[in-house]
């Protein structure tokens, strides 16, 4: 892909990725950042969930001319390349389904080469164990890819989340408030009941989809302190809330698992437009108090953290393609990985470019760009915050 100039990721500007949870639909994600590794600056920050948590570590935890080989390499490792990817897609057809479903029933029988494997059957007795698979080869992994030296001191902040399970509090493990390890990846991605939980400092964690399944409401809690530049926010996600309305019990479980992981972009985006809007409000109020009294302690606190920096949300989304299942997020074949890759490649790039077509936001501006190819009105902009319109 060749180099473009994007108005929006000049150096000066803000820049974090946001990667949701999705399994083996995460070398969408993989593809969508060599895309962006292609055509921004440096990035600021880096938060995922699950296998968010995986890719976000493989980015930060890398120097950047060598990110993208080991994303390549982490997929090429965790997928079942049974048959060549082009000659699998000419050679299934109609039977794709199947193949998928059968590729994902292959990978729950003897697992997947380097991220985890089924428990002996020696595990089950004198009583069952609390996972049905071992991850520690994930640590490995992790441990052969990652350089968690450059993810902890390196120029970018760092955060995932998983969940408490004794309290059933989510928390965000952060390379600006603690040392991470490869256990702070292994507990935001530990689902059960596939994936037993992983303890970080004597308290045991879950997959923090269980409670959330995107870090984008993390982030833009912590923006503020980024007011005097732009921010450019851009969310990959693995599941639409979008989608056809279910006709078979298969489609059903699909539908469901979409909706219950869909990262609810839209909401978070909403609530920071609204956000956006009361400050601007509570500004323009204090203009009206008298000259005197605006340096007063109490006016001070009221606008206490009401300089919003100009915020762009470039929101990319896995679409489903026919034939995929409710399989599709633990369906690990070589074919579906390299088509997971360059939809995320393709998808980010489209996304790269209506951005680059836009104006620079303006100072307290809050919009989404929201790239749809799959909707009848194609991509579109979205400006909320400061004379909101839509285009």
């Amino acid at each position: 892909m060749p180099r473009h100039a994007a108005p929006h990721t000049e150096a000066h500007s803000i820049n974090a990725l946001v990667l949701q949870g999705g399994g083996a639909l995460g070398a969408y994600q993989a593809g969508a950042y060599a895309a962006l590794a292609e055509r921004t600056e440096a990035l600021d920050w880096v938060a995922g969930i699950s296998i968010g948590a995986v890719n976000a570590a493989l980015i930060a935890g890398n120097p950047r001319e060598r990110r993208v080989e080991r994303l390549r390499a982490f997929w090429e490792q965790v997928s079942l390349a049974l048959l060549p990817s082009q000659a699998a897609g000419e050679l299934l057809g109609p039977m794709r389904g199947w193949w998928d479903n059968a590729m994902a029933l292959l990978g729950a029988w003897q697992g997947v080469p380097g991220f985890f494997r089924p428990r002996p059957p020696w595990a089950w007795w004198p009583q069952p164990p609390d996972s049905l698979y071992d991850t520690a080869p994930l640590r490995d992994t992790l441990l052969e890819l990652v350089d968690f030296d450059l993810l902890n001191d390196g120029p970018a902040r760092f955060s995932v989340g998983a969940v408490d399970v004794q309290s059933g509090n989510f928390t965000y493990f952060d390379n600006r408030l603690e040392r991470i390890g490869p256990e702070h990846i292994m507990a935001s991605g530990a689902l059960p009941p596939g994936f037993g939980a992983v303890a970080v400092d004597e308290r045991w964690y879950w997959d923090g989809g269980l409670v959330s399944n995107t870090p984008l409401a993390h982030v833009m809690r912590h923006l503020d302190a980024h007011a005097g530049r732009s921010v450019n926010v851009f969310q990959i996600d693995l599941f639409s809330a979008r989608g056809a309305l279910p006709h078979t019990l298969a489609d059903v479980a699909e539908r469901q698992k979409d909706i219950q992981y869909s990262s609810r972009t839209r909401m978070v985006s909403d609530h920071v437009r609204e956000r956006h809007q009361l400050h601007q409000r509570l500004r323009a109020l204090a203009e009206h108090v008298p000259p005197e009294q605006r340096d007063s302690a109490a006016v001070r606190a009221l606008l206490a953290g009401t300089m919003d920096p100009p915020i762009t949300l470039v929101h990319v989304i896995h679409r489903r393609k026919p034939y995929e299942t409710q399989n599709k997020d633990y369906e690990f074949s070589r074919l579906s990985m390299d088509e997971h890759w360059t939809s995320g490649l393709t998808d980010m790039g489209a996304s790269l470019d209506l951005l680059r077509c836009q104006a620079p936001a303006r100072p307290g501006e809050f919009r989404v760009l929201d790239y749809q190819p799959d909707t009848p009105q194609g991509p579109r902009l979205r400006r909320e915050g400061r004379h909101a319109k839509e285009v």
